[in-house]
């Protein structure tokens, strides 16, 4: 197999491909070899016809499409490896010879990675974010972890209160007659859920158990049922328990049970550090983001239409896999959203270009800066890896053949050049709170003045 490659505009190739004529026969023999016990002709049995007979009668044709289709993928593989560039879409083929007793040559155009001249990526200003952790924000993780650890009581001794769960039952009337669906027993509600038509959960407030109450509501205009919007309704409702959540006390036995610290102080002190953790991580993404956006925006590259058109493919079939996971095909959610194919592929359009856009900017910084990945760097990739998929580094290895192992170098000269973005940014305070200083240090300087002004006239006193 030989392969010319041809430069076309806009980061576009033709590769021409060459099969010698000894694949051609041996391909259109297996095509026979497939389509016999489907032939028949007079005189013999059916899937007993000679090969030499059928193109006799019908012509060598019979046999091009199924030998074309059996040689193609690997020839263009092959071809793509061979050529040495970096292709980026899908082929676009075109049969420019087929005959018996020939090469089979083809043609398959592809995009290959545009150039970038880049723009700024050193010293990008980016948002200042304050990561402290406040009291209040330590008192409600706290607070939801003593949430989830709390146990439902019986209510004794008093009315229902917000917050409460009131195992009910009801049914509702419009103008004395009941309505399908307005009926339940022993249905659990949360009060102040918001879970019941607006303002029935509001006058279950201040009952007790064993009252019968009715719950005069009008159902929402934009409700559900057609037959129920903007309807006066009267809920009869009976009481039969009501229950709370307890939490645990906030003492050194809470912080032994969801913690290794053995006490409260300790505990707070291991929130607040994870916290700080969090925002910090949280931040640096967000400064991450912003930095690639304005280095994007002052790069200049050209995208191919097919190198984007295959990106959005790669989107949409992720995207069909999540539905697969929901028991949903694409077809099916193609239906229910009245939209096909290429309405799809301009709904992710945009994003498809952002992330390439991105992706290529961060490549050629990893190449201008010499952000190389060592072996090393591999490895404790794969090690990371082998942890997520409980497997051991050795055997994850095996599996991982030369291209992957590629593409897995290619995401860590990415990951490098953010990092390497990051260590270079130049902070900034957002304008507000640029402002809220300026205006902070202007009161200041009030009091200052004030401070002076009562100095003075005290001493002429």
């Amino acid at each position: 197999m030989s392969v010319q490659v041809e430069k076309l505009e806009n980061s576009m190739i033709k590769l021409t491909i060459d099969v010698p004529e000894t694949e051609l026969e041996s391909a259109m023999q297996d095509a026979y070899n497939k389509q016999k016990k489907n032939i028949s002709i007079p005189g013999f049995r059916k899937g007993k016809v000679p090969r030499a007979m059928i193109e006799k009668m019908y012509g060598p044709e019979v046999f091009y499409e199924d030998a074309a289709n059996a040689l193609m993928p690997q020839a263009y593989a092959d071809a793509a490896k061979e050529c040495g560039e970096d292709i980026v879409s899908r082929p676009t083929v075109d049969i420019v010879q087929i005959e018996k007793g020939k090469p089979f040559i083809f043609t398959a155009e592809v995009a290959v990675k545009p150039p970038v001249e880049l723009g700024q990526y050193k010293g990008v200003e980016v948002t200042a974010i304050d990561t402290n952790v406040t009291d209040d924000e330590v008192t409600i993780a706290v607070d939801r972890e003593r949430e989830n650890n709390s146990r439902t009581v019986d209510v004794e001794g008093r009315a229902i209160e917000s917050g409460d769960t009131a195992v009910i039952d009801f049914e509702g009337f419009i103008d004395g007659e009941a309505f399908e669906g307005g009926k339940g027993e022993n249905h659990p509600l949360e009060i102040g859920s918001g879970s019941f038509i607006p303002g029935f959960e509001d006058q279950l407030i201040g009952r007790n158990v064993g009252d019968d109450v009715e719950v005069n509501v009008t159902f929402p205009e934009d409700y559900q049922a057609e037959d129920l919007k903007g309807k006066d309704a009267v809920f009869k409702v009976k009481i039969h328990e009501v229950k709370t959540k307890e939490l645990p006390e906030l003492d050194d036995e809470f912080a032994q049970d969801v913690s290794e610290f053995d006490t409260v102080a300790e505990y707070l002190e291991s929130v607040k550090e994870k916290l700080k953790k969090q925002k910090e991580e949280s931040a640096k993404r967000e400064q991450e983001d912003e930095a690639l956006a304005k280095i994007v925006e002052d790069s200049t590259m050209e995208l191919p239409d097919a190198m984007v058109l295959t990106r959005c493919d790669e989107m949409i079939n992720q995207f069909a896999q999540q539905l697969a996971q929901q028991g949903l095909s694409l077809q099916q959610y193609m239906d229910y959203a009245d939209s096909d194919m290429d309405q799809l592929r301009q709904s992710v359009r945009g994003e498809a270009e952002e992330r390439i856009r991105g992706e290529l900017v961060l490549e050629e910084i990893a190449k201008t800066e010499n952000l190389e990945v060592t072996d090393e760097d591999l490895d404790a990739e794969i090690e990371r890896m082998a942890e997520i998929y409980r497997m051991e580094a050795d055997k994850l290895k095996e599996h991982i053949g030369e291209e992957e192992a590629e593409g897995l170098k290619l995401d860590l000269a990415i990951r490098k050049a953010v990092d390497f973005i990051y260590e270079n940014l130049v902070f900034t305070e957002d304008d507000g709170a640029a402002a809220d200083a300026v205006e902070a240090e202007a009161e200041e300087v009030t009091e200052t003045e004030e401070t002076a002004e009562t100095v003075g006239e005290e001493t002429q006193e």
